[in-house]
């Protein structure tokens, strides 16, 4: 672990099962991965060097440095005639990083942990989203025109993020949303879809969206709409 002037480094121990698969091969299968956590970063998974298939690696002239890690050795990825360039890579300046290879999730067909596949990022163990009801009163405003309106919004907490306000669609005035064809995906909390407002002559794009078919943790906020926007009031009023 290294802990500087505003940076963090914390390598730490993956409990469980991972594989990564690229062109129909399994790129790496550990049951020793550990989550590099770093300031301003995701988690990466580090995979030990006996659990990769070295045959698929080929080595790459990109050799870039990181002012925390020193210098980083890269390879290009090799299966089924497809080619994933610069897709892993290693650091040797750090002794207890040694031996350990990042892969990039992006680069990669499928990730599993354990027997599931998982979308968007892997997922760290450490890492909580409690939702809980609540009887705030929450109202949403556009230059004075409400929006929504509820006293019955569910509290989303997540682990390292600010808290997050979802209101049930009965609240909202769902006439002055429309689909938005944006789609994103949290490895804690499932797929979110996006809405965007017109009101008038006003059109805002994706001020809303909400998870129609969540993960587990953030079952309780299923279907509720969370709020955020320059252009909007979000306020909480008194009880």
């Amino acid at each position: 672990m290294i802990n500087g002037p505003g940076h963090r480094l914390l390598f730490q121990d993956f409990p469980r099962r991972v594989r990564a698969v690229f062109g129909g091969e399994t790129v790496a299968d550990t049951r020793e991965g550990k989550l590099l956590h770093e300031t301003g970063s995701l988690p990466q998974l580090y995979v030990p060097e006996k659990d990769l298939r070295i045959e698929l690696l080929e080595p790459s002239e990109h050799a870039p440095t990181c002012p925390f890690k020193g210098q980083a050795t890269y390879w290009s990825i090799r299966a089924a005639g497809r080619t994933a360039e610069n897709a892993a890579w290693a650091y040797g300046a750090l002794e207890w990083m040694r031996g350990y290879a990042g892969i990039s999730w992006e680069a990669m067909d499928a990730w599993y942990d354990e027997a599931e596949e998982v979308h968007g990022q892997l997922r760290d163990p450490y890492h909580r989203v409690d939702v809980r009801a609540s009887n705030r009163r929450v109202r949403v405003r556009l230059d004075g025109r409400i929006i929504a309106d509820t006293g019955a919004p569910r509290v989303l907490s997540e682990t390292g993020l600010p808290n997050r306000l979802y209101i049930p669609p009965r609240d909202v005035r769902l006439e002055v949303l429309e689909p938005s064809p944006t789609r994103a995906v949290c490895p804690y909390k499932g797929e979110a879809v996006y809405w965007s407002l017109r009101l008038g002559d006003e059109r805002l794009v994706d001020v809303a969206w909400s998870y129609p078919d969540p993960l587990e943790d953030a079952m309780k906020a299923a279907g509720y709409l969370c709020f955020a926007h320059d252009r909007l009031t979000i306020e909480e009023l008194p009880y």
